[in-house]
């Protein structure tokens, strides 16, 4: 690998002045599943890189009112095991049983897989559909980023130089929400999604969807929200030809492209059937008004 520079700061205004005085030659370091990765392929020559490992300020997770927060160092594994995640974030859990594999879910962070905004990214549909922001922390100040907003494009993300991704939050679910997280890919195990899909539907006590947000990975330039398809549902009892229908709208919001991992057409075949197969069971799983 080429040569660079490792600073470690040991807090958090440590860190943010050292990205305020050296930014933009200076790359936060994480788990660096995809840094490291980038750099033995020569595809990107850093300066400088800051490692996080050691600050605390980016670890855990918290209710905070009303909301989740999860430190974006938390790593992929983490998820697995903490038990508010299990209980508030359930389809941010279902992404992360199907990341990579154990290796890299070790090591990978939330903050790192969001950062580096593959259209691919597993952990971006889940938040979408769970109305997740950001949190960016420079020198002068911290602001919040909706996660709809965040993603720009291939590796590009509203993140400036001088900022840190330190955090992202979520409300917590509604009592009568449901939903899920699924993806595709060329083998069951450390494979990067062709599709991937997220869908959260909330009723009402009559039995109709209240809200409902779908969202969608591999199949634009950024993670993407089927507004088309959300839109419809509102409203209506959530059978089978409304579920079709916001199935098909999906697919035709996508942008595919043709790949080594699959055809655009199959990837706009595949969204239609996810987006049926999680709406279907988050319809079932909220028990209706007795």
């Amino acid at each position: 690998m080429p040569e660079f520079d490792l600073l470690m700061p040991q807090t958090l205004p440590e860190a943010l002045e050292m990205l305020g005085d050296r930014a933009p030659d200076l790359t936060p370091l994480a788990g660096g599943t995809n840094v490291i990765v980038y750099m033995r392929e020569d595809r990107h020559r850093y300066k400088m890189l800051m490692d996080l490992t050691r600050l605390n300020e980016l670890h855990g997770v918290r209710r905070e009112d009303g909301h989740l927060v999860l430190g974006s160092a938390t790593t992929i594994a983490e998820l697995l095991t903490d038990p508010l995640i299990a209980e508030h974030g359930a389809l941010l859990r279902q992404a992360a049983a199907v990341f990579a594999s154990p290796l890299v879910r070790n090591r990978a962070t939330v903050g790192g897989n969001l950062v580096d905004a593959s259209p691919a990214a597993d952990t971006a549909p889940p938040l979408l559909v769970m109305n997740a922001e950001v949190e960016l922390a420079s020198q002068k100040g911290v602001r919040r980023v909706p996660m709809d907003e965040f993603m720009v494009g291939v590796n590009e993300t509203l993140r400036q130089p001088e900022e840190l991704l330190v955090s992202i939050r979520w409300p917590l679910p509604a009592t009568r929400s449901a939903g899920g997280f699924s993806k595709i890919g060329l083998r069951k195990g450390a494979v990067c999604s062709v599709v991937s899909a997220a869908v959260m539907v909330e009723k009402d006590e009559d039995g109709l969807c209240q809200s409902a947000r779908i969202a969608l990975g591999a199949v634009a330039t950024r993670p993407i929200r089927a507004y088309a398809a959300e839109e419809i549902l509102v409203g209506q009892p959530l059978k089978p030809q409304i579920i079709d229908l916001a199935g098909q709208l999906s697919a035709e919001t996508v942008k595919p492209i043709d790949d080594i991992r699959g055809s655009a057409d199959y990837r706009r075949r595949m969204v239609e059937v996810l987006v049926r197969r999680l709406l279907s069971r988050a319809a079932q799983e909220i028990v209706p008004r007795e």
